[in-house]
């Protein structure tokens, strides 16, 4: 299994030491424009593996020869957010980034999965969808499962419980628009609707919904990377290893969910060959209303793209 991870920022780095740290490929290709950066951190990542005894190879290059014949290619790269910046204003830049990327990196492995992490996400999986031209099935965003790992994380945090006990669901785009599902949310089993009251649910729906922009705030001059290259590496895990996994993914909807022609996160079977099924699950109409709605906002963003 070779893994090509493109950018290596924070988040890139990140998922490329988890991949290690996991021993889900043979051998990481670790990409970046900036001359020194991926093969120091490459380099850095590689010597701590006798420690660890995790007998995987780490490459780092500003080009793309060596990610020939990668299994999966995971797009890390782009600018961050920064604060008082909404995933919109990224667009413009991290579409040329994106596009530029996915057509170097697809020419050199045409029957990989991609795994596109840049935000604003779907609309950046869009472009690599429309620059492969693979099929549906190979590419896919990351976002539905970290924005249910906060979600999670903050229904954990609000009733004291273990985080191994609080199950979610969170679809729709990655951004303001993304649809929580409390209904399809548990602790134990029990749904969270007769663990806490409404106004408790809404104010951490509306803290998932800001759950990146909160660290941004914090941080000041970077953006969250711990939990999106985890959330990453989770995508990564159930491919390589088959696990055909029920996980939320940003996927290309032709008609499911009654959504057509565009990237909105919905629950997907994942395994060895990428998406393997569209998981449709009932929604109410408030739900699906708020589905419809997210959809929406991806579309009027990729109608102003320029590909």
């Amino acid at each position: 299994m070779k893994i090509t991870v493109i950018g290596a920022g924070n988040v890139g780095a990140a998922t490329a030491q988890r991949i290690v740290d996991k021993q889900l490929a043979n051998e990481i290709i670790l990409v970046d424009v900036l001359e020194g950066i991926p093969q120091g951190k490459a380099l850095d990542i590689y010597e701590a593996t006798p420690v660890e005894k995790t007998d995987v190879k780490v490459v780092g290059t500003n080009g793309y020869d060596e990610t020939i014949h990668s299994d999966i290619i995971v797009i890390t790269a782009g600018i961050a957010r920064k604060p008082g910046m909404s995933r919109d204003d990224l667009m413009n830049t991290n579409s040329g980034i994106v596009k530029s990327c996915t057509a170097a990196a697809s020419a050199k492995s045409p029957n990989a999965i991609i795994i596109v992490v840049s935000n604003p996400l779907d609309v950046m999986t869009y472009v690599a969808y429309k620059v492969s031209g693979f099929d549906r099935r190979r590419v896919f965003g990351m976002a539905g499962v970290l924005d249910t790992a906060r979600f999670r994380t903050f229904i954990a945090m609000e009733l004291n419980v273990s985080i191994e006990d609080v199950s979610a669901f969170v679809l729709g785009g990655h951004g303001d628009s993304m649809v929580p599902l409390p209904r399809y949310s548990t602790v134990a089993g029990i749904p969270i609707t007769e663990l806490m009251d409404q106004a408790t649910i809404d104010r951490l729906v509306k803290r998932t919904r800001d759950g990146g922009i909160e660290i941004v705030n914090y941080l000041k001059t970077g953006s969250a990377y711990y939990a999106p290259s985890s959330s990453a590496v989770a995508m990564v895990e159930s491919i390589v290893k088959d696990k055909r996994r029920i996980l939320p993914c940003a996927t290309y909807l032709q008609g499911e969910y009654g959504i057509q022609d565009t990237f909105v996160g919905v629950p997907v079977k994942l395994g060895k060959h990428g998406i393997e099924q569209v998981i449709e699950i009932k929604l109410n109409a408030e739900e699906q209303v708020a589905l419809n709605r997210s959809a929406d906002d991806v579309k009027k963003s990729i109608a102003k793209l320029a590909l």
